[in-house]
């Protein structure tokens, strides 16, 4: 099982992609805890932490589509470059002014949301070079090994915080989050990518956006995807953003909490990512993942009802490995039936999904978490994720039955009319 989970690691652009992003991400995850910490601290305020959070996630929906654009126009390895030093620019000035004491909540907010948009407008690059780096039988492996990776800075990254805030300062994990994105750009420096079909410079940004718009939602299995995460996203993934709150309000603790509960998720979702693509191809995706959609509303409320810091990273624990699940199993479907030259405008559209409607429900559970309490409002958040994707399935299962993914080539039938200007034919031929 571990073995075919691992396979994709074989390529050496893979490889070089995937360990750079992984030291990234320990920065990331270093600056997350560093983030959520100081705010709680500052302010004891939910909502506050909802808004800072949830501004690092608003440019993901709103640019990312923009950003899917690109990534179909131009050459994504030296666009995802630029934005890569971007985000380590934003980084390094988060450094400075915390480290000399200017650190109001709305200035971090700003910051949040500046790194965000650097993000947001290069991330469908890099998910759109995936299948450029691996085989195709190896893309759901791929796939579920990047999602590992981001893990496991979650596993490594909070730990590290958790020293630092102890000896130092928060400003310091700041620093070492923007000097991290360094391996990111010097890996991309020595990847060589094959020649792809592009976007015909003749079309508008707006018209490329219409068409990959509406190229993800006449196929069935990427529509099926895009609702599922919008769902999950409006109810069940709030839960990231407010980890701080619930270890250090809901539990009492302080920076170790926060690095305890975000370290548990990341084992749980290593655990998830590398069994993902075994189970899938013994019991098909499908199945996986619609298991793990109801799996991961119990273990959210686990989550809520758990007493002390130790039974609430066990349950986070399951609650890593079956959001991941998701996650990562309805982003490989949009990926396997996507078209070659759309496909950073589809992923962009799942990504607009999860980004916009994701800070949208944590500001909004953060502002309910004031009157019912950090407990309550994760109680309600499972209870409530569950209600719903039972009516999906009983009143609608298209929407699961259509999360396969056809081991073929050809992912849109090829009697589908062309959308603006875009020839799916010659689309789906690269």
């Amino acid at each position: 099982m571990a073995l075919s989970s691992l396979r994709p690691l074989r390529s050496k652009n893979f490889a070089l992609v995937w360990s750079s992003a992984m030291v990234s991400n320990i920065g990331t995850w270093m600056q997350t805890v560093a983030l959520g910490t100081l705010i709680t601290l500052n302010t004891h305020s939910v909502l506050w932490n909802a808004l800072v959070i949830g501004a690092a996630f608003i440019p993901m929906g709103l640019l990312s589509p923009l950003g899917g654009v690109l990534a179909d126009r131009l050459d994504r390895r030296r666009w995802l470059i630029v934005t890569t030093i971007a985000e380590a620019v934003v980084a390094a000035g988060l450094t400075v002014f915390v480290a000399v004491g200017i650190d109001p909540p709305f200035l971090i907010l700003i910051f949040a949301f500046l790194g965000g948009v650097a993000g947001a407008i290069g991330f469908p690059s890099y998910q759109s070079m995936l299948p450029d780096l691996v085989e195709r039988d190896d893309l759901l492996a791929a796939v579920s090994l990047s999602s590992a990776q981001w893990n496991m800075g979650r596993v490594v990254g909070p730990a590290l915080a958790a020293i630092v805030l102890f000896l130092w300062t928060p400003a310091v994990a700041f620093g070492i989050n923007a000097v991290s994105f360094g391996a990111v750009v010097v890996a991309l420096l020595f990847v060589k990518l094959p020649h792809r079909v592009r976007a015909k410079d003749g079309e508008s940004v707006i018209g490329r956006l219409r068409d990959g718009a509406q190229i993800a939602f006449r196929e069935p299995g990427c529509r099926s995807a895009i609702i599922l995460i919008t769902i999950v996203a409006l109810v069940g993934s709030p839960f990231i953003g407010l980890v701080a709150s619930f270890a250090i309000d809901g539990l009492h603790r302080h920076a170790d909490g926060t690095a305890i509960l975000t370290t548990a998720q990341g084992v749980g979702a290593v655990l998830g990512a590398l069994a993902l693509a075994p189970l899938a191809k013994k019991f098909g995706q499908k199945i996986v993942v619609s298991i793990a959609l109801f799996a991961f509303c119990l273990a959210i409320v686990l989550y809520g009802l758990s007493p002390s810091i130790y039974l609430a990273a066990l349950a986070m624990v399951l609650v890593g490995g079956t959001y991941i699940c998701v996650l990562s199993g309805l982003n490989s479907v949009v990926q396997f039936r996507a078209p070659e030259a759309a496909r950073g405008r589809v992923l962009s559209i799942f990504m607009m999904a999860l980004g916009t409607i994701y800070p949208i429900g944590l500001i909004l559970e953060g502002a309910i978490g004031q009157s019912v309490g950090i407990r309550g409002i994760t109680i309600i958040s499972g209870v409530t994720l569950a209600i719903i994707l039972g009516g999906v399935a009983l009143f609608d299962r298209k929407i699961f039955t259509s999360l396969f993914v056809q081991n073929t080539d050809r992912v849109i039938d090829a009697s589908t009319p062309e959308v603006g200007e875009i020839d799916l034919a010659q689309d789906l031929q690269d």
